[in-house]
């Protein structure tokens, strides 16, 4: 098979392009490069620059490339960013995929896999969340990515088009320092930016109904993340029918305060953190279950918090010339 991974030369693109290439499937990428990088992509994986938004180009790249099967990691990702210009949010992450499908749909590709977020869920309140915990997103991108779910399944069954949706948790780590995450929005390469510039860390409320008093959140390993695309796509391969949603973190919860020490003791930069007021929209708790991911795709997350540390302070010392 072929796989067209859009958003290929992102943070997480890059991995799952270069775990698909590995695993033996041809691979072609497609990033408009906007916050991609081509360097994060071997010779042997073809990058075409343009966007969902350009049907032309789709349509040549699914018959040059004979495209059998589509990764859609392409969308804007910011909380903040989405609340501030939610009509940019809906174009990009809705529309661009209305067309993408579409296009798909036209082309009779059969195979479909669309990159989701536990932003979807809102702020359950639940120990853990499951695939079947009522989605109540409350914020415009945890909204495009549900409304992206919803469009996914309706495209797939008018156009017999084998559809999986996963869900991410927190995301971090590198598979390679030279695919770490370059941008300074999640919580990992925030601090890191913060100790950086010999600065304390920030904690975002600290009287939560939690053990510490801080958020806790599931961590997953962005190889691990790679990792369950590919078994997504494998079963995708061998079942060309039916639609599939699954979480993807590791079911275990990682409170702020607990991060960030880790975090200290792998950079050697332990600075107790500043305390601020709780940010709007943040939930106590948001951890998943991961059982339908194992039972479904025979996947389980291999890596731990430390690791995803590490690996994310090795990348950054890279691209900060350390």
């Amino acid at each position: 098979m072929t796989w067209l991974i859009m958003g290929g030369a992102g943070y997480i693109g890059a991995h799952v392009a270069r775990a698909l290439k590995g695993a033996g499937s041809e691979v072609v990428a497609l990033d408009d490069l906007s916050t991609g990088y081509a360097e994060r992509l071997p010779a042997d994986i073809p990058l075409v620059e343009g966007s969902a938004h350009d049907s032309a180009l789709l349509k040549r790249v699914f018959a040059e490339y004979g495209v059998s099967g589509v990764v859609h990691l392409a969308a804007l990702k910011q909380v903040a960013e989405s609340v501030a210009k939610p009509t940019r949010y809906y174009e990009e992450n809705v529309g661009g995929l209305a067309r993408l499908l579409e296009a798909t749909g036209e082309a009779g590709i059969t195979r479909f896999l669309f990159s989701s977020s536990a932003a979807v869920y809102g702020n359950p309140d639940v120990d853990l969340i499951t695939e079947a915990t009522a989605c109540a997103p409350v914020n415009p991108y945890g909204e495009t990515k549900l409304a992206g779910e919803w469009l996914v399944r309706a495209a797939g069954r008018a156009h017999g088009i084998a559809t999986v949706c996963l869900r991410y948790f927190n995301v971090a780590g590198a598979g390679a320092p030279e695919l770490a995450d370059r941008g300074v929005f999640n919580i990992v390469p925030m601090v890191f930016d913060r100790l950086t510039r010999d600065e304390e860390p920030r904690i975002f409320g600290a009287d939560y109904p939690t053990p510490d008093g801080t958020c806790v959140r599931d961590y997953i390993h962005v190889a691990d993340l790679a990792e369950a695309h590919l078994a997504a796509a494998r079963r995708l391969e061998s079942d060309a029918s039916g639609d599939l949603t699954v979480n993807i973190g590791r079911g275990e919860g990682v409170s702020v305060r607990e991060l960030i020490a880790v975090i200290g003791e792998v950079t050697g930069e332990r600075r107790a953190p500043v305390i601020e007021g709780r940010r709007l929209g943040d939930a106590p708790r948001a951890v998943a279950s991961a059982e339908r991911a194992a039972a479904e795709l025979g996947w389980n997350a291999r890596l731990g918090v430390r690791e995803m540390v590490e690996s994310a302070w090795r990348g950054w010392r890279l691209h900060q010339g350390a």
